[in-house]
């Protein structure tokens, strides 16, 4: 990232900020009977939200190497209030809401009308090792993908046709990739054509998405019978795997999936951290449809 990069996502951040801190010191909690600091922090609330977005467009693996082999030695002139690595955590922990209304209200794309969804595995631990596992316990569950099974969370998203995201939610690894489909919530940003794996298929979620002016689009398994399709959306189908690549991305690129989280905020924080930093990615993965052809030419499977 250059510093004209930095500088932009930094000033994003501190204009943020601006505007929703002074709502959001109302409703902080005040324990009655004890006493409550008021000095203000050496490091504002958007360096440590620049921070945390920047250590998902580096290739480290850990944020404590990040902070004090990085920036704490090459980036002394571009932060030079650095704190402790111990209060950078805590401060981690109290900016985690900027970081949501940020990504909810800023961060995520709009809907074109295509869209693509899908979940990706979280791993928490290792499988064979879910029942010593104890910092996500409660939160985490034992699921299976087409790679296998696994302890963690699945991450539900949706893009648009090109590459970003528009809407994500987090589940435990049982839940059933059709289950936030029938969450209004969640597809309140969505219309147009929506096209999914075959997992997704269900009669009863295709009515219901149709009635919200969202078709449903997925191939068939091989104990149904053949439907017609148009030839339009036949090969905007076969682009379907793009989202493959944006999660691919997610985890290698912006490091959202890694098993040494400490505590569920820290994974929430680091998770929300990365989605951030991927739709500020200046180019991402997204469907060429301008060589498709638009006829509602009849084909079937």
């Amino acid at each position: 990232m250059t510093d004209t990069n930095l500088i932009e996502i930094f000033c994003i951040f501190d204009d943020f900020c601006k505007y929703f801190t002074p709502e959001l010191k109302k409703h902080t909690l005040q324990v009655p009977g004890k006493r409550h600091r008021n000095r203000a922090s050496r490091m504002s609330d958007s360096e440590i939200m620049t921070l945390l977005v920047l250590f998902h467009t580096h290739r480290f693996r850990d944020l404590k190497s990040f902070y004090l082999g990085y920036i704490c030695q090459h980036m002394r002139g571009d932060f030079p209030h650095r704190i402790s690595y111990n209060r950078f955590v805590e401060r981690q922990a109290q900016v985690a809401l900027h970081l949501l209304l940020f990504l909810q209200t800023c961060a995520l794309g709009k809907c074109s009308g295509i869209s693509i969804i899908d979940s990706t595995p979280l791993a928490s631990c290792h499988i064979k090792r879910e029942r010593q596992h104890r910092t996500m316990r409660g939160w985490a569950a034992k699921g299976k993908c087409t790679m296998g099974w696994f302890y963690g969370f699945k991450l539900h998203l949706v893009i648009n046709d090109k590459g970003e995201i528009i809407q994500w939610k987090l589940t435990p690894g049982n839940v059933d990739d059709r289950e936030p489909l029938k969450d209004k919530r969640f597809t309140e940003r969505l219309f147009g054509k929506l096209f999914a794996d075959r997992g997704y298929i269900s009669q009863n979620l295709f009515e219901m998405l149709f009635v919200d002016n969202i078709h449903l689009v997925t191939k068939i398994k091989k104990n149904m019978k053949n439907s017609l399709m148009s030839l339009y959306d036949k090969l905007l189908l076969r682009k379907r795997s793009v989202i493959e690549t944006v999660n691919d991305e997610l985890k290698n690129v912006c490091q959202i999936e890694h098993t040494r989280h400490r505590s569920f905020d820290n994974f929430a924080t680091n998770l929300i951290a990365g989605l951030i930093a991927y739709n500020l990615l200046p180019k991402k993965p997204e469907m060429n449809i301008e060589i498709i052809d638009k006829s509602r030419i009849i084909s079937v499977y």
